[in-house]
């Protein structure tokens, strides 16, 4: 009995110092992935207020507006689409369907 009981307190102690372990290393994870996240936010502040400085110093810029010289290569449509009773009727009358 006697050895059970000290493997049961050995199988404890080796328990309790790797959940120590853990501890520590997941804080010190923890600590290092809040340092990334603390100036991943510095920079992008630091480079909107950069951005945004530039864009007060620029003159507005309108909008280009289409030359009207040429027009774009659109498939012709016609003018209204058949409904679909019509083309059902016009395959039919085709002997496409029964």
């Amino acid at each position: 009995m006697a050895e059970k009981a000290g493997d049961a307190a050995a199988r404890a102690s080796a328990r309790a110092q790797k959940q120590e372990t853990a501890a520590r290393e997941g804080a010190k994870a923890r600590a290092a992935y809040d340092a990334q996240g603390d100036a991943l936010r510095a920079r992008t502040a630091r480079l909107r207020e950069l951005r945004l400085a530039k864009e007060a110093n620029e003159e507005p810029v309108a909008p280009k507006k289409a030359v009207g010289g040429k027009k774009s290569a659109k498939t012709p449509t016609k003018a209204k689409s058949e409904r679909l009773v019509d083309w059902l009727d016009a395959q039919s009358k085709e002997g496409r369907r029964k």
